[in-house]
């Protein structure tokens, strides 16, 4: 027979592990949480919003638009190339997803008094 309290652990664990861990990585939901406002930006505007280098911005769009989250067009401007990153259908639903089952983790987190002292 299980007790309440192993299920709500059982429970909360579970909200843990529904996390995209694609989503998760701080890198990455700042670049979607960007998206998710604006839709698309330029290369350059998310290195600059994100504080990430080129390399890095490069290598985590990259694992987004794998995943289907994000689209890349690249193009050259007046003969320089020009990067435009956009929130994918698939991404927008996956980020709300993450938001709500992060609000339920968090909503399941209890604060025991005795601890507080």
């Amino acid at each position: 027979m299980r007790d309440e309290g192993n299920e709500r652990d059982d429970h909360e664990l579970s909200a843990l592990l529904d996390l995209d861990k694609l989503i998760h990585e701080p890198a990455r939901l700042t670049i979607l949480a960007h998206l998710y406002v604006i839709e698309s930006a330029d290369f350059l505007f998310l290195m600059r919003q994100t504080g990430l280098t080129s390399g890095n911005l490069s290598s985590h769009v990259s694992k987004l638009e794998a995943a289907g989250y994000v689209g890349v067009k690249k193009e050259f401007i007046n003969r320089k190339p020009h990067t435009m990153v956009s929130l994918t259908t698939e991404g927008r639903a996956a980020f709300d997803e993450y938001k709500e089952n992060m609000k339920h983790l968090l909503d399941s987190l209890v604060v025991i008094p005795w601890i507080l002292g």
